[in-house]
């Protein structure tokens, strides 16, 4: 009696299981995005994550469910949100600076993760290296080209010997960046000066510890640091020291100029590899990758304030003119 044979268990067992495994088109993938904190570099790469996955024909509310935290700086908020992230197994985590890819990474082990706006993923114990993990982990780096940085603040500051670099000790990013510039500094004839921020709330107290000991000071890319940029900015214009940063927003906040990354453009860089793993490549498969388009950014209105003036051709060859 070949009709009854939906009635036997193991046969309603089939059906229900060939029934799951049909094509569903409402939200069929899952992308979930964190960032340790909100600021316009962070935010930036959220944007591209969004509009990339979008081009790629992912988009939020129609085929793709797409949720967003920010752990507003608190690390102890980030582990928060990783482990209900990875509760909740999405296709993709992309996570946004090194605090919250840490804490992620620490939480799942199988979740493909893609990190963005990392400056060293090996130092942060992200990657074993810059080839393929082989692990559930991939993504793309935010590292600064310090020897240009170098170059930039020889050319603003030409007698400059002595620099002032405010970072967080607690973020593997920044550590990383102290540690490159204390090799890079000697050969440009410089000595590096630390202004140890932990907290955001510590950001201008560490500027106001380097007056009158340095006669610049550099601005890395460090999440304390872009948050209370202003108090940098304030300090820098008080006591007349010119503050050179590595990330472009910060210009038009008050620092006399910056050789930065596009961050819309790494979020798109990012979306890519969301989506290169949302349509089946293994993130173990794919390389870290950096991004290699810079832009140079000047304030001479800041410069006037902070007691240099920008050469010419510096101003000539920026890509944005803050007035």
């Amino acid at each position: 009696m070949q009709h009854s044979f939906l009635r036997t268990p193991l046969a309603l067992v089939a059906f229900a299981l060939a029934a799951l495994a049909a094509p569903s088109h409402a939200a069929d993938k899952s992308v979930a995005v964190t960032a340790i904190v909100e600021h316009k570099a962070l935010d930036a790469v959220r944007d591209g994550v969004k509009d990339e996955l979008k081009s790629a024909g992912f988009e939020a509310g129609k085929n793709l469910k797409y949720e967003y935290q920010s752990a507003q700086g608190n690390n102890g908020t980030a582990a928060q949100i990783a482990r209900k992230y990875v509760g909740e197994r999405p296709d993709v985590i992309v996570v946004i600076a090194t605090p919250s890819a840490q804490a992620v990474v620490a939480a799942t082990k199988d979740i493909p993760v893609v990190y963005s706006a990392v400056t060293d993923p090996v130092a942060a114990k992200l990657v074993k290296s810059w080839e393929a993990s082989g692990t559930n982990v991939t993504g793309v780096s935010d590292l600064s080209p310090l020897d240009k940085h170098l170059e930039l603040i020889k050319r603003i500051v030409p007698n400059a010997k002595r620099v002032g670099v405010i970072y967080s000790p607690g973020e593997a990013n920044s550590v990383a960046i102290i540690e490159a510039l204390k090799k890079a500094m000697p050969a440009a004839g410089l000595t590096l000066v630390e202004g140890a921020a932990a907290r955001t709330v510590d950001v201008a107290s560490a500027a106001q510890s380097l007056v009158g000991k340095v006669d610049a000071i550099y601005a890395p890319t460090d999440n304390n640091v872009m948050s209370a940029f202003e108090g940098i900015a304030k300090v820098a214009q008080q006591a007349k020291i010119p503050v050179i940063a590595a990330d472009t927003d910060a210009v038009k906040r008050g620092a006399v100029a910056a050789l930065g990354l596009n961050y819309y453009d790494i979020g798109r860089q990012t979306g890519k590899i969301a989506a290169r793993i949302l349509n089946g490549e293994a993130p173990g498969k794919i390389a870290s990758q950096t991004s290699t388009t810079f832009e140079l950014h000047v304030n001479p209105g800041a410069a006037q304030k902070q007691g240099v003036t920008l050469p010419d051709e510096l101003v000539k060859s920026a890509k944005v003119v803050v007035k």
